[in-house]
């Protein structure tokens, strides 16, 4: 058996470069050559090589995989000793540090660097490792304060902001005419007031898969970027970096558009502490610069939007009764769409999958099991949440109970204090009032906005049904209210389950439908047995025949 003590330490070499701008892996060669010499002149075994590349050890919140994973491998007890160039490849951070200097004093970790400027074996370097590490904490911090100034001063020159061009801009801030129609289009279908189109929709119109007038499909904007920089890199004789993939446009994406100040001329600055007015869906509002009147700062460049446009885009955005129901949902265009649930049983035990459908411009899917068409089931669910709320019952009277005056009044303050926001808007507009006098009406408004809405949803999840539930006639006003105002009937007084036609039979079977509405045994036990033998039959996935079933 091998002499442990005279046995030669396993090591890791750790390699990591800030950032690679010609992405030729040189300097993480020039490392690893100096690193492996080390290795071989202390006679140690190197069990793994771990690379870092356009990773930055300053920021704590950056991840470092290759980092991450080193450390577990130690902690696992794989090697004993650490190689790095210097210490700063390793890490910039004190805390870190005295990690890695607690291994070095009570585990018997060796840590060395290749430039000889650290070796956590001895007390005298362990201090000066923890002085370079200061020293070099302090540096990085100045000059991120460098950084931050010249930004904040940038931003208040009204200068177009550095980094990757939002879509319709170039990249020295002209406007990108070919695109800076789609933005304009996207801003027009977002905020007229006769069915504007959702985040979803302009997102797939935008990938050719909905059609919405005015958006033309293009390419995903961050591959056509990415396709302009390899260009640019081919003309100055240097290695393209990888081009980033085509593909559909995200949500997201159609929010930042929507969300971006710089459409509208207006200059932002993101402190480092920032803390967004009410969350990170005002983030973008939160930045907007402002001079000592409290007015916006302009920017140097043109605007793609007008002021009225970008803000009525962010009323839309800030309004919570854009969510239309309990999942979180945001606008659909099906009653059912993420509503509806799927009751196919997958499993031996009897449990039901559960999953909300998608819908679809033929109807509702659950995928591998359900494939149904929307029209005879949302005539089904429609009469049937209609005829309960014509029912006088316990039910309605608890809705009714739930949606009393106080319920009423705290709507009607809400819808106040919005009215007052956009009053405070419009004399800003006209230059009735100035920026300061605005910051407090909306402010105000804002907070008590928030107050009313928590209250709100202590008092039930009705207190929003006020068009259904506070008239003499339910039942018409559920039939005739807009498509929101039905999913949130729907969803508070009901769970709706769809199982598959059963095989064979021709036309809508309404036994295909389950409506529970939660409250009552004997409907439980007054389901048609057709639910039953449905249920009997759907052991497991169903096979999808190719088309959709009435």
């Amino acid at each position: 058996m091998a002499d442990q003590s005279t046995a030669p330490r396993k090591a890791a070499i750790y390699l990591r470069i800030s950032q690679d701008r010609e992405m030729d892996d040189l300097a993480i060669d020039r490392q690893r050559e100096k690193c492996e010499d080390l290795a071989r002149f202390r006679q140690w075994e190197v069990v793994e090589t771990y690379v870092d590349q356009s990773k930055s050890a300053t920021d704590r919140t950056k991840v470092r995989p290759a980092y991450d994973r080193m450390v577990s491998d130690y902690q696992a007890g794989a090697f004993t000793a650490i190689i790095c160039y210097d210490l700063d490849r390793l890490t910039r951070q004190p805390r870190q540090l005295e990690d890695w200097i607690e291994a070095a004093e009570w585990r018997g970790l060796a840590l060395v660097t290749a430039n000889g400027d650290a070796d956590l074996t001895t007390d005298g370097e362990r201090m000066y490792a923890r002085i370079k590490a200061a020293v070099a904490r302090a540096e990085m911090e100045r000059k991120g304060q460098r950084q931050r100034d010249a930004q904040r001063q940038r931003a208040h020159q009204g200068r177009a902001p550095k980094g990757m061009r939002p879509l319709g801009y170039a990249v020295n801030g002209d406007v990108a005419e070919d695109e800076a129609t789609t933005v304009r289009a996207i801003y027009a279908a977002f905020t007229r007031p006769e069915h504007p189109e959702s985040l979803r929709s302009l997102a797939r119109a935008l990938s050719g898969a909905q059609e919405v007038a005015g958006i033309a499909p293009r390419p995903k904007h961050s591959h056509v970027v990415s396709v302009e920089r390899a260009d640019a890199r081919k003309a100055e004789g240097k290695e393209p970096r990888p081009i980033e993939l085509d593909g559909p446009w995200s949500p997201s994406t159609i929010l930042g558009i929507l969300r971006n100040p710089r459409y509208a001329g207006l200059s932002t600055y993101t402190p480092k502490v920032a803390q967004p007015d009410g969350g990170r869906r005002r983030s973008w509002k939160a930045q907007i610069l402002r001079d000592d009147a409290g007015e916006p700062i302009r920017g140097q460049w043109e605007a793609i939007v007008d002021d009225e446009t970008w803000w009525a885009a962010q009323t839309i955005l800030d309004d919570s009764r854009r969510i239309t129901n309990t999942s979180g949902s945001t606008k659909r265009k099906h009653l059912g769409s993420g509503l509806y649930r799927c009751g196919v049983v997958v499993e031996a035990d009897g449990a039901v999958c559960g999953k909300r459908v998608t819908g679809g411009p033929r109807g509702y899917r659950c995928a591998g099991h359900i494939v149904r068409s929307g029209a005879a089931i949302d005539d089904n669910v429609t009469n049937r949440i209609a005829e309960r709320l014509s029912e006088p019952d316990a039910l309605r009277k608890q809705m009714q109970a739930e949606h009393g005056p106080a319920t009423r009044g705290i709507a009607a303050a809400i819808s106040e204090h919005r009215a007052r926001i956009l009053r405070a808007q419009r004399d800003y507009d006209d230059g009735v009032i100035e920026g300061r006098d605005l910051k407090r009406n909306r402010d105000a408004a804002e907070a008590r906005i928030a107050e009313l809405e928590a209250e709100q949803l202590t008092v039930g999840r009705a207190g929003r049904l006020t068009p259904v539930l506070g008239t003499d006639d339910p039942a018409s006003a559920f039939r005739e209210g807009s498509l929101d105002l039905r999913r949130q009937v729907i969803d508070t007084l009901a769970t709706v389950t769809l199982y598959p036609q059963p095989r064979g039979r021709r036309g809508f079977d309404p036994a295909s439908v389950e409506i529970d509405f939660g409250e009552e045994p004997d409907l439980a036990e007054g389901r048609s047995e057709h639910h039953a033998e449905l249920r009997d039959d759907l052991r497991g996935p169903q096979p999808l025949e190719g088309k959709l079933l009435t």
